[in-house]
């Protein structure tokens, strides 16, 4: 197999708390008219599996081939039920419901699950109202919270912050969250769509039944966790010649970092992970041994970890998003560390632990 970058097909999701921004101004093409509020541009969740559509895989089932070239795709030495990584644009041009996601241990438990939903949200956009409700405050008892949600006065319980284009929030399962409105994210996340809200209303705005609405905030509060406070973080950037290298968050599930390219950047062979590459600026032309692929604005692809050397060339203001399951020791610390950072300011970009 000659490799190459994979191009996915994607997945919209239509919830009540989308408009059209990523159309209107990310500028993706080919999506249906009315509410777009997720498009699901790296998926293997089971619900909502891509299919390839360029090269010799094209046609092919995403999983199958994840399934079929483990190592190839993944990274050496790595065996799963489905690709690690989903990544997806999100309008919240209405605030999103107040909800947390599984953890690991919750997504075994009590879904019999591989893996929960750790997930952090890179900033594209904001307008000044917009905002952050994370985590849960110190005091607030389970009859303050409960007391909280059915009012509606979230709050009260929770914690707020004011968010700006190029933050970045770092979000593990079993923290209670939400953020807008008027806010285009890219979100990076563990493969998984497991979710329990507060809210009276579901993802479409339709009311819930009363028993409903108190069986899912008792649930909330059985996965809920209280370790962890998210805070927007503007992150930490790294100059090298005419491009910067932006680290937005970090943790054992993934990282995410913001590429601004003004000239070639050459990305060695790594073997043993792979990366997804998201562009939201002008194009780029990625060329690698057997070829090359334009990557259009708000366009996607995987870079398999059995690719080998290839270099991006932008072709205006390269602007991309790139993530991928780091070594934190050499993939985040060693490198931020060279470049002068403080074990607090890396410690800092999400669940990163340095010595």
């Amino acid at each position: 197999m000659n490799w190459y970058p994979i191009e996915l097909t994607f997945h919209v999701r239509t919830y009540a708390f989308g408009e059209r921004l990523i159309p209107d101004m990310l500028g993706k093409t080919d999506v249906p008219q009315g509410v777009v509020a997720e498009t699901w541009e790296i998926s293997d969740q089971k619900d909502a599996r891509a299919t390839v559509i360029n090269g010799e895989l094209s046609g092919r089932p995403f999983h199958d081939v994840v399934m079929e070239f483990p190592e190839e795709i993944v990274g050496l030495g790595w065996n799963g039920p489905h690709f690690p990584l989903l990544g997806k644009f999100l309008d919240a041009s209405n605030m999103l419901p107040v909800h947390l996601h599984a953890d690991d241990e919750t997504a075994a438990r009590i879904y019999s699950e591989p893996n929960g939903k750790s997930e952090a949200w890179h900033i594209l956009w904001a307008d000044p109202n917009a905002s952050i409700l994370a985590g849960i405050k110190d005091g607030a008892t389970e009859d303050d919270m409960i007391s909280a949600f059915e009012r509606q006065d979230y709050d009260a319980v929770m914690y707020r912050y004011p968010i700006s284009s190029g933050d970045t929030v770092y979000v593990p399962g079993g923290i209670l969250h939400s953020f807008g409105p008027n806010t285009l994210i890219f979100e990076i996340q563990q493969t998984s769509d497991l979710a329990q809200t507060v809210m009276p209303h579901d993802l479409n705005g339709t009311r819930l039944p009363e028993d409903v609405w108190n069986a899912n905030i008792r649930q909330t509060l059985v996965e809920l966790k209280r370790d962890y406070l998210p805070v927007p973080n503007p992150g930490l950037a790294i100059q090298r010649g005419q491009n910067s290298y932006r680290y937005g968050c970090a943790g054992p599930y993934f990282a995410l970092e913001r590429w601004s390219l003004r000239a070639t950047h050459i990305e060695p062979a790594h073997p043993e992970r792979c990366l997804t590459i998201s562009n939201v600026g002008d194009p780029v032309e990625l060329r690698y041994a057997s070829g090359t692929l334009t990557l259009g604005r708000a366009k996607s692809c995987v870079i398999p970890a059995a690719l080998g050397e290839f270099t991006i060339d932008p072709t205006g203001n390269g602007d991309l998003i790139v993530c991928y399951v780091p070594d934190l020791a050499t993939d985040v610390i060693a490198p931020l560390e060279a470049a002068g950072y403080t074990r607090e300011q890396i410690e800092a970009l999400g669940e990163v632990s340095v010595e």
